[in-house]
């Protein structure tokens, strides 16, 4: 069974979706640049190990990024086996792919897709380890 290991919150504004989500429920907002001069901001919802993995079982952490096209509402991610097979798994079963398979830094593989009721849902591959 694949399991939800991140979610993201899209924003109009990500600076007040920051103070919100801050001074709300006390979460530890940190800003990484991406590609494109976008910047995504890591929510840390509970303590992490060493790899920023949650230390509370059950728990996951996510972000907040600018509203954009592809991504207008929240979003979970599940982590698969293999990005590759889950979408082709999608698009049988009548889902789109949004955004294609890209790396992340040297942690793993990201997309977007659609669900069968048209819901973007992220998609998480490990990177393997060699």
């Amino acid at each position: 069974m694949d399991k939800v290991v991140h979610f993201e919150i899209p924003a109009d504004d990500v600076e007040r979706a920051k103070k919100f989500y801050g001074s709300i429920f006390g979460w530890k907002l940190e800003d990484f640049p991406m590609e494109g001069g976008e910047v995504y901001t890591m929510a840390t919802t509970v303590e992490v190990d060493e790899k920023h993995m949650p230390k509370a079982s059950g728990a996951i952490n996510g972000g907040i990024m600018k509203r954009g096209k592809e991504v207008s509402s929240p979003v979970i991610a599940i982590n698969v086996d293999s990005i590759d097979e889950s979408v082709k798994k999608v698009e049988e079963a009548g889902g789109k792919t949004v955004m294609p398979k890209m790396p992340v830094k040297d942690m793993g593989y990201y997309a977007y897709v659609t669900d069968s009721e048209g819901n973007v849902i992220g998609l998480w591959e490990n990177m393997k380890k060699m």
